[in-house]
């Protein structure tokens, strides 16, 4: 695994993808930053870090023979790794809130961002964007927002944590064949944030409604069971779970 070290970028998931355009890197390069002046998460939203606190990097992976249409395998195969590390740690109650951020109880603890890079039909690339709440202690009155120090009450040597997400990663994106893909989802689904309870969710137009979170379609869509009892998929710009 090569390691880049910054002490300061706007974005680490841009400076891979310029690094990956300008030069050949291996599989796993992780660029790592101090501090990311830009960070971004899902749907342009910012995430906000204290410097040298907190994880913020990025991984260079290059899946083996995934389709663009099977593109959601990768945020499973991410959210598990940092689920998996993090259940090794012992953190308490850890979901994952579709698509792909983690959560301890009703706070949010980690983020993902996935570019991906396309050749035709398969996916020749991927900039897996991580940012883990690791040693801050504040956050500027953010709600629902914790970290391993606040949750665990012990400082995390980030280098170390670093190493096992990525050991983590690359066990999981080392078979990706069908059944394992298939067994994948099963293993996502049944940690999913808030599954099978009543929760209240928004839609596109800010109209609020109730259902039940059942799963995910094979293309990463949310399953919701309505009050009416039709299974309906949202994708991620469709509806927004509250609580």
């Amino acid at each position: 695994m090569q390691l880049i070290k910054l002490s300061a970028t706007d974005s680490t998931n841009a400076y891979l993808k310029d690094l990956m355009f300008n030069n050949i890197l291996g599989d796993f390069t992780v660029v790592m930053a101090h501090s990311q002046l830009k960070g971004r998460g899902q749907m342009g939203t910012n995430w906000l870090s204290e410097p040298g606190k907190n994880l913020t990097f990025s991984v260079l992976v290059k899946p083996q023979d995934i389709q663009v249409v099977d593109q959601f395998v990768l945020n499973i195969c991410v959210s598990l790794a940092i689920y998996e590390t993090l259940s090794q740690l012992q953190v308490p109650d850890l979901k994952i809130k579709w698509p792909n951020d983690i959560m301890s109880g009703h706070s949010k603890i980690c983020g993902i961002l996935i570019e991906n890079i396309l050749s035709g039909q398969h996916i020749q690339a991927s900039i897996v964007g991580i940012g883990l709440n690791v040693n801050q202690l504040t956050f500027n009155n953010l709600p629902n927002v914790s970290s391993l120090k606040l949750l665990l009450g012990r400082t995390f040597n980030l280098e170390e944590l670093l190493l096992n997400i990525v050991e983590n990663l690359k066990g999981l994106f080392g078979n990706s064949g069908e059944e394992e893909q298939k067994r994948l989802f099963e293993v996502y689904e049944t940690k999913l944030f808030r599954k099978d309870k009543p929760s209240t969710f928004t839609n596109q137009d800010n109209e609020m409604f109730m259902g039940f979170i059942k799963g995910v379609s094979s293309g990463g869509k949310l399953k919701i069971l309505m009050e009416d009892n039709i299974l309906k998929e949202f994708n991620l710009k469709e509806v927004k779970l509250l609580y």
